[in-house]
């Protein structure tokens, strides 16, 4: 999936501003696949979710102790549950075709050693079908394909329970509030030794005395 563009990028700005606009566009894009990845069948929208997932992630392990509020911190954890999460949902959607397409590759060969069994007889003998070479190699890839979809929609609901109480939590508009502020700059301490307290900046042209 190509990442959207982020608008408003200025060289010449701060990086947390810059950085604001980024993080900005990866929680839309993240959004913008609800409620379509709602359908457990939408299989690209839900990989494409994960990967937006992602994005947002790695921007705010960045710029989130630099630049934002608090709640972004918080926020590197809820986009990489989500980024796990949808990590396994989609595994599932990797291995199901394959363990499926090997089970009927087996089981299409077995049904040709089974016709070749008979030979010239006018009709199958059903013991023929029994003891072929692959039986055992795709009933187990059947037992394997059965757990991988069960786990898939066991998955797939732990994403929709993840995602609701992301929405109650008000995880969009907290990020959307935590990126637009800055943290209080550290005081720089004076010398140590002298009993003063922390160092006030000077204004420019102003002095003592």
């Amino acid at each position: 999936m190509r990442a959207r563009k982020v608008k408003g990028l200025d060289p010449d700005g701060t990086l947390a501003d810059n950085l604001q606009r980024i993080v900005a566009a990866r929680l839309d894009e993240l959004a913008s696949f609800v409620p379509k990845a709602f359908d457990p069948a939408e299989v690209k929208a839900l990989h494409d979710m994960r990967i937006a997932a992602k994005r947002l992630r790695y921007i705010l392990e960045v710029g989130a102790e630099p630049c934002f509020g608090a709640y972004a911190q918080t926020a590197i954890k809820r986009a990489k549950d989500l980024q796990d999460l949808l990590g396994e949902l989609h595994d599932c959607d990797v291995q199901l075709p394959r363990v499926r397409a090997l089970h009927d590759e087996l089981r299409a060969a077995d049904a040709l050693e089974a016709r070749a069994r008979a030979g010239d007889a006018p009709d199958l003998d059903p013991t023929l079908a029994s003891g072929t070479p692959h039986a055992e190699a795709w009933r187990g890839l059947e037992t394997l394909a059965i757990y991988l979809e069960a786990r898939r929609g066991l998955l797939f609901e732990r994403f929709l329970e993840l995602w609701r109480s992301l929405e109650r939590d008000g995880f969009r508009a907290r990020l959307q509030y935590a990126i637009a502020e800055r943290p209080i700059p550290v005081t720089q301490a004076s010398p140590a030794g002298n009993g003063a307290g922390p160092t006030a900046a000077v204004p420019s042209g102003e002095t003592d005395g």
